[in-house]
């Protein structure tokens, strides 16, 4: 038997001893080399069917994904072929250990508490208030993990938080770490959340930087994430403009006033962000743009109030904020988002690095000269950040 063979034998043992033992969380297969295209990694938890147990694989391809359920006879052989075949990386997390097939040595549990194994697989799993001591420390629930009447509103946009970023996480390779940093993170309720629900409901990696400019904030987010034995989340103290990012795989912006979400924006393009997310507030600048520069045409008889030029900026921010997003080579999408306490804006940006897109197009470069010129708008902050020609 070669040695590959025993530490397949080995790596099979110890998940049968975690499924048996009630501790096991999930196992994944990655560092694929076979000739599947698009074939990335596969995810196996274990699910009870009308009262069987199965392994629940998840083939999780570029675009798509594919489950399909194996008793467990069938499903151990399926991860003895891969893993003596073209998948050249299997680690199991279970809430003693995690093991991986590169050193095959035990190391300390990513997880604390095996998931539920429910056949749900659609159901995006929200932060549960009961055994999270962040939600205590910040005050958000009491001691046995009931949310206070006062905070319910905070509790929902958490957890609205979550549901939106699931999307975008879901395929994210478990073998890599993510790097993200959350500018103007304030008193860090969705900092935290986003650091929880990466590592422990999809088990991934993370590097997490909250950025804020109140040292009692940085203080109190510090101490707390090291109560919550959370590794990979720290804060530190300055402004979105001055932080030097370095390369990152999300930049998140919510609620920075006026500019400093273009100031953001900037910083994750030229940190080469996979993902940027922003929930603006304020739009001062383009306001000040187009009563400045008041267009003749037919939005004239809006213009002329001050509450319909107000709305009208909003728009046209993020209208162009979009735009410019995707100049430079992002899918964008814009929708609805719970706001916060300190303002009513509700606006969320998502983009996506975009592999298609054709960057630097001169179509989507004339969009936003026209739609500048029919608004009376000389220059864009986001614009001049990016150095875009005007």
């Amino acid at each position: 038997m070669t040695q590959e063979n025993n530490q397949t034998d080995e790596f099979l043992a110890a998940l049968d001893q975690s499924l048996v033992g009630g501790s096991f969380v999930k196992l994944t297969l990655g560092q694929y080399t076979g000739p599947e295209e698009g074939l990335k990694q596969i995810i196996i938890r274990h699910v009870v069917v009308k009262r069987e147990d199965k392994l629940s694989f998840t083939y999780r391809y570029k675009t798509r994904d594919i489950v399909k359920n194996y008793g467990p006879g069938e499903a151990f052989d399926r991860i003895a072929t891969a893993l003596e075949g073209d998948f050249k990386v299997g680690t199991l997390f279970t809430t003693e250990f995690d093991l991986s097939t590169q050193t095959m040595k035990r190391t300390k549990p990513t997880h604390k508490d095996a998931p539920s194994t429910s056949h749900d697989r659609d159901k995006v799993r929200t932060i549960e208030a009961k055994k999270t001591s962040w939600l205590y420390d910040l005050k958000i629930t009491d001691a046995n993990g009931t949310v206070f009447k006062t905070a319910q509103d905070k509790f929902r946009q958490i957890n609205k938080y979550v549901e939106i970023l699931s999307p975008l996480l879901k395929n994210t390779d478990t073998e890599r770490t993510l790097r993200i940093a959350d500018m103007g993170s304030g008193k860090g309720y969705l900092t935290f959340a986003l650091y929880d629900y990466l590592t422990k409901t999809l088990g991934l990696k993370a590097e997490v930087t909250g950025v804020e400019y109140r040292t009692d904030m940085v203080a109190l987010c510090n101490e707390i994430a090291i109560h919550s034995d959370f590794d990979g989340l720290k804060f530190v103290e300055g402004g979105i403009a001055e932080y030097e990012a370095g390369p990152l795989d999300m930049l998140i912006a919510l609620h920075a006033c006026d500019t400093a979400t273009d100031d953001a924006i900037a910083k994750g393009i030229a940190a080469n962000a996979e993902w940027i997310v922003v929930a603006p507030c304020c739009h001062k600048q383009i306001r000040r743009e187009i009563e400045g520069h008041k267009a003749q045409n037919d939005l004239g008889f809006l213009l002329k109030h001050g509450i319909f030029v107000e709305r009208q900026a909003e728009m046209v921010t993020d209208g162009l904020r979009s735009l410019i997003l995707e100049y430079c080579g992002y899918s964008t999408k814009v929708f609805e988002f719970i706001s916060d306490a300190h303002t009513p804006k509700n606006v969320m940006i998502t983009a996506t690095k975009n592999p298609k897109a054709k960057l630097h197009d001169p179509e989507i470069l004339e969009k936003i000269h026209a739609a500048k010129a029919y608004f009376g708008i000389k220059t864009h902050h986001l614009e001049k950040m990016l150095e875009i020609p005007a």
